[in-house]
């Protein structure tokens, strides 16, 4: 799986421990940094281009991270066809493909321990889409909003 990844400095500790575990789990994974520590680092200046990627490579998943994962979420859902999560269980991240199809997980490092972040992401890329009717119809409702807004 091709995934993208990019945080803000709140998340620059974990992100750096998740791309080796996702490239020793077989991982073609495109860091967008930030590649050193700055406190004064912007999370759109990363987490957007990381959502970029995943909108032009549907095959790809994304991950974005932050101190909360909140502002990193909000980001990566203003990239049209990006449809971000914010998780924090292992029922959240397989809910979120499940019931959303969701293309980007949002982490907060300040929430979790390195192991939790490392579950929930491994969860979320081994969880397909079923596509039942219900969760589809609704995802096509918020596509053709953004479409038409």
């Amino acid at each position: 799986m091709r995934i993208h990844i990019g945080s803000d400095h709140a998340g620059l500790e974990f992100k750096n421990e998740l791309i080796h575990h996702l490239v020793a789990g077989g991982h073609d994974v495109t860091d967008h940094g930030p590649y050193q520590f700055d406190a004064l680092d912007d999370y759109p200046d990363f987490c957007i281009p990381a959502a970029e990627a995943v909108a032009k490579d549907p095959s790809s998943l994304g991950i974005v991270l932050g101190g909360s994962g909140n502002g990193e979420q909000i980001a990566a859902n203003k990239v049209k066809g990006i449809r971000a999560a914010l998780v924090w269980s292992i029922e959240t991240a397989k809910l979120a493909r499940e019931h959303n199809n969701a293309n980007v997980i949002s982490v907060g490092q300040r929430q979790h321990t390195a192991q939790e972040v490392k579950d929930f992401i491994d969860t979320f890329i081994a969880t397909p889409f079923p596509g039942d009717e219900r969760h589809a119809r609704r995802i096509a409702k918020v596509a053709a909003f953004e479409e038409k807004n």
